[in-house]
């Protein structure tokens, strides 16, 4: 099936572009494709592009709350939960007080800026 268009990239709305692009490159094992004062892109192998655009009145999703919704979301798939959470936790993120249906093979976290992301296992 054709669509019309094809994904370009993620943008997440932050405060410092340059910090959370270091974050998600780290995360990700991804590099800078470009970067500017209010806007960074990382690329991926496959050409997938996650970018950070400053925004000056930044509010933070809270989740899980209607104020300030999550809104999305990413799903990143890890091998070793363990030492993925140990990893992720190194480079800045937080691990979310909520954890909907413990126990279960994902687990959520909080960047630097407050979005929520989740390390899944398969």
């Amino acid at each position: 099936m054709s669509g019309v268009a094809r994904l370009h990239s993620v943008v997440l709305d932050c405060p410092e572009p340059k910090a959370l692009a270091d974050f998600y490159a780290g995360l990700l094992g991804w590099k800078v494709a470009d970067e500017e004062e209010d806007w960074v892109t990382l690329a991926g192998g496959d050409r997938t592009r996650l970018a950070f655009q400053r925004v000056a009145e930044y509010v933070p999703p809270v989740w899980p709350s209607a104020e300030h919704p999550q809104q999305f979301h990413l799903d990143l798939t890890v091998d070793d939960m363990a030492e993925a959470e140990n990893q992720v936790l190194a480079l800045g993120a937080v691990r979310h007080e909520h954890q909907p249906d413990e126990g279960r093979d994902w687990t959520v976290f909080l960047d630097p800026a407050g979005h929520p992301f989740c390390l899944v296992t398969e």
